[in-house]
Order: C-alpha cells, then structure tokens, then sequence
C-alpha cells in the first residue's frame, strides 16, 4: 500500500511517496505551475503519480498557524483536498505540516547545500518530512 505525501503551495507542489510496506517516505519531484490558480495541470500530473506508484491514499500537509489557528492557506488547502478527492477518487487526508519546511531547510543546511540551491529542493523534502510524520503516526498507533 502506497500511500503519497503532498506539500502544497502557491506556486509548487512537493511530492513524496511511500514504500510499498508504509515505512519510508522517499521525495518524487516539485510540480511547478506559474500562477497559483491554474491548477489542472498540476491534478493532471499527480493523477499520473498516483497511477504510476499505485497509490491507495494522498496525505496533504495541512499550514496551520503557529498558535493552531487556521489561516488562508488553510482555506486554499482545503480546496486542493477536494479537487484531489474529485480527480484522483482517493481518501485525501489532512496533516498538520507546522516546521515541514524549517526541518527541510536545515536538513539542507546540515548536508551543506548552498543557499541559492536550496530552493529548488525544499518542497520536496518538506513532502518528505509531511508523509515520514504520517507513516510513523500509523506505525504507532495501529491495532
């Protein structure tokens, strides 16, 4: 069972994707759009990952607030849940995605990566960082 992991924003898309046994989550790509309401090509492009790796379910990252309130973003979110639940005909679930993207950023430092660099890797990790923090969640709390 594939399980993808998204990370949405205002111009791009992180993707990452499960192993087949739901244990690590490995980064896929950045989906890039110019404007952030032209949407379909970037459904269109997640529906062919979808297909490709077999996936029975999507995790979204989910931007709250530092203080847990919600924002536009949020709002924003909600909409790309829904239009991914429409075109994919999968499960689409929420998650909190608070320092996804922090974590990815200082990874990056850590490893050495420079600066100008980093951005063209950071959605895609925080995918990463979004989906490993759902498998472990299932991993400890199963029945």
């Amino acid at each position: 069972m594939r399980i993808l992991g998204l990370d949405y924003g205002s111009k791009t898309v992180g993707v990452a994707v499960s192993d087949p046994l739901g244990i690590t989550a490995q980064g896929v790509e950045i989906v890039r759009r110019e404007r952030e309401n032209k949407l379909r090509q970037t459904l269109a492009r997640i529906e062919e990952l979808v297909k490709e790796y077999e996936v029975e379910s999507i995790v979204l990252g989910y931007p709250k607030n530092m203080n847990n309130t919600e924002g536009q973003r949020c709002e924003k979110t909600q909409e790309f849940k829904e239009m991914l639940e429409r075109r994919c005909g999968l499960p689409v679930e929420l998650w909190d995605e608070r320092l996804t993207t922090v974590m990815a950023d200082q990874t990056m430092m850590e490893e050495g990566i420079r600066r100008e660099d980093r951005k063209q890797y950071v959605d895609k990790l925080a995918a990463v960082f979004i989906l490993q923090g759902y498998l472990d969640y299932l991993s400890n709390h199963k029945e």
